[in-house]
C-alpha cells in the first residue's frame, strides 16, 4: 500500500508539470509555416514564426518577401497533453522529439531567440558541425556561442540550434567575438 502511494504521488507530479505551457517546435510540410502559425493563433495557441526579408525576382519585376528563418519550422506554446489541437493541423508533420515524445524548448531559448533577432539581421545557413567555436563577449549578446565563418570580407556567426537541426547566420563585427575555451 505505501509503494501504490509513492507510485500516485509520482504520477501527479508528472501530470502536474504537463499541465504548464511549454514550448515545442512544429514540423510541418514545406512552405506550410505561415498557414500554419496563421491557424494556431486562431486556436489562441501563443506561435512564433521568424522570418527574414529576401528580395526574389520573378518576370522581370522584384519583390520582398518574408521567409521562415527556420524553413519547416513552427513554435507553439502548449501544454503537452493538448498536442491534438495542433497535431490535426493539415500540413502539421509532427511535433519535435525523441523516440515519439515532444521535447519542451526552454522560455529562455526562445526569448533569447527573439531578443537576437530584434537586434542582429538574421539569414537560413546550413547547419554546420564543423568549424571554430566562438562565444560574444560584449553587447547584449554576451556569452552566446557559435561558429565562426567569414564571408566577402565580414565576419559572420552561425548559431546552431541542435533541437532542430538548424543554424541561423548573423553579421557581426569581429571586435565582439572570442574564441570559446
Amino acid at each position: 500500500m505505501v509503494e501504490r502511494v509513492g507510485a500516485l504521488t509520482h504520477l501527479e507530479s508528472i501530470r502536474a508539470s504537463d499541465l504548464r505551457p511549454h514550448w515545442y517546435a512544429v514540423y510541418t510540410l514545406p512552405r506550410h509555416e505561415k498557414s500554419i502559425a496563421d491557424r494556431l493563433i486562431q486556436q489562441d495557441l501563443e506561435t512564433y514564426l521568424p522570418l527574414y526579408s529576401s528580395l526574389r525576382q520573378w518576370n522581370r519585376r522584384q519583390a520582398k518577401v518574408e521567409l521562415p528563418l527556420f524553413p519547416g519550422y513552427v513554435f507553439v506554446k502548449l501544454v503537452v497533453t493538448e498536442r491534438v489541437r495542433v497535431l490535426t493541423h493539415p500540413g502539421v508533420v509532427r511535433l519535435v522529439g525523441f523516440n515519439g515524445n515532444a521535447v519542451a524548448i526552454p522560455d529562455c531559448e526562445i526569448e533569447r531567440l527573439r531578443s537576437l533577432l530584434a537586434v542582429w539581421k538574421a539569414e537560413p545557413y546550413p547547419f554546420l558541425t564543423v568549424g571554430k567555436q566562438i562565444r560574444i563577449k560584449s553587447g547584449p549578446f554576451a556569452s552566446l556561442e557559435g561558429r565562426i565563418i567569414r564571408r566577402k570580407g565580414k565576419m559572420r556567426l552561425i548559431v546552431s540550434l541542435e533541437f532542430i537541426q538548424r543554424a541561423v547566420l548573423l553579421e557581426m563585427d569581429a571586435a565582439e567575438a572570442q574564441l570559446a575555451s
